[in-house]
């Protein structure tokens, strides 16, 4: 089974968490069937210049043509997106940059059986495009902001909803995003939901003594709650709303792992709110770092207005520390016990009395890593090897 997998949301050589879910995903699918066989096409916006003075479009500039990922050829191809009417025009230039490179591949022999799609816009309707003119069968995961946030805009909506007709299949990463698929038109039998899962090994159970031993590793308060905060630092993450519930969390402190255009907004308001000494911003770490983080915490706080599937939520749990979370798509499908977690509304207040009522009565650190365990990976692959399978069988008794 040949699979060329197309994405603008996958990890690069100079940044290597951009899209790291889709990546873990197809890692672990060719782990689980051998017998697949997987290239990507990760475009990248094209930008001229390096200087670090141009921010996040000098690493676009950074990134290489071709590399290997994981025993995976990833090719970086670049299509042009042009502020102001990006949203409109950039499908048309990101479906040339997926022909051009899946046309060499062909060439190259490279002749693969299915398109595996993810993002339903652009990427989902540049894919379309390009499989349209290359006569080859696609999917389209769904991932979050491309189905609950994109089609309030009516353009990208009608062209989501001739992605949502013309694929082979559609996925979704929790039952909340399918069910809004079908809403837009997808047929029920077209859509499936496949959850993400979390990598038990490199999110590692830590007890009360690891815990500590971290801690001190961490330079974190010994005898005081830690909270964790984690996500791009935008207003859909709501770390806002995390600083002032912690005006109403007097005895803990809380560390706020990422980067983002809303770090300086974010560092005044600890400062205006007199929290410096308890809030402390760490940047954008590793996975390794985080999982560390996460073992030296007390409770993951998540606070975004839109998820799909928070894979944050499950990286925690599998090191033991419970969450708070908002009470939004896809994330009551994640924390489901109160071995998992709490969720709450998203307002200060309610963040804030979560966070109380979980550092006062958490569940066992082992119970949380257990409730974690039952979110493996295998599933997902099952059910991928499925769709693909299925797919390429009707393609070729169609022809």
């Amino acid at each position: 089974m040949k699979i060329l997998t197309v994405t603008t949301l996958f990890p690069y050589a100079n940044n290597p968490k951009h899209g790291v879910f889709i990546e873990t995903r197809l890692r672990h699918l060719m782990a689980h069937f051998p017998d697949v066989e997987v290239k990507v096409i990760a475009p990248v916006p094209w930008f001229p210049f390096r200087h670090p003075v141009f921010g996040e479009y000098a690493e676009y500039a950074k990134a290489p043509a071709h590399e290997q990922r994981f025993g995976m050829d990833v090719y970086h191809p670049r299509y042009v997106v042009i502020p102001k009417i990006g949203m409109t025009l950039t499908p048309r230039t990101l479906s040339g940059a997926i022909y051009h490179q899946a046309s060499l591949l062909q060439e190259q022999g490279f002749d693969f059986d299915v398109i595996d799609g993810h993002y339903f816009y652009p990427d989902g309707v540049a894919i379309e495009q390009a499989a349209t003119r290359l006569g080859k069968p696609f999917t389209v995961t769904a991932r979050g902001t491309d189905i609950n946030l994109i089609p309030q805009y009516p353009a990208p909506k009608k062209a989501i909803q001739t992605v949502l007709q013309k694929s082979g299949h559609n996925m979704a990463v929790c039952e909340a995003l399918r069910q809004t698929m079908i809403a837009l038109g997808a047929a029920p039998n077209s859509v499936t939901t496949l959850r993400n899962g979390v990598d038990l090994t490199l999110f590692p159970f830590a007890d009360t003594a690891k815990q500590a031993e971290l801690r001190q590793q961490l330079k974190l308060p010994s005898h005081q709650p830690v909270v964790l905060s984690v996500g791009h630092l935008i207003e859909r993450k709501g770390h806002h709303l995390v600083i002032d519930a912690m005006k109403n969390v007097p005895d803990a402190v809380l560390v706020i792992a990422g980067s983002g255009p809303e770090e300086k907004a974010l560092r005044k308001q600890v400062h205006n709110n007199g929290l410096a000494s308890r809030i402390s911003f760490v940047g954008s770490v590793s996975q390794k770092e985080l999982a560390q983080y996460y073992g030296a915490a007390n409770a993951l706080v998540l606070a975004s207005s839109r998820e799909g599937w928070a894979n944050v939520l499950l990286e925690s749990m599998a090191c033991g520390t419970p969450v708070v979370a908002s009470n939004i798509w896809g994330t009551p499908e994640v924390v489901r016990t109160a071995d998992a977690g709490l969720l709450v509304e998203r307002t200060p207040e309610a963040i804030a009395a979560g966070m109380n009522a979980l550092l006062t009565s958490p569940p066992l650190r082992s119970d949380t890593r257990r409730y974690a365990e039952q979110f493996d990976w295998l599933s997902t692959s099952q059910g991928q090897h499925a769709i693909f399978s299925s797919l390429i069988s009707k393609t070729a008794h169609g022809r």
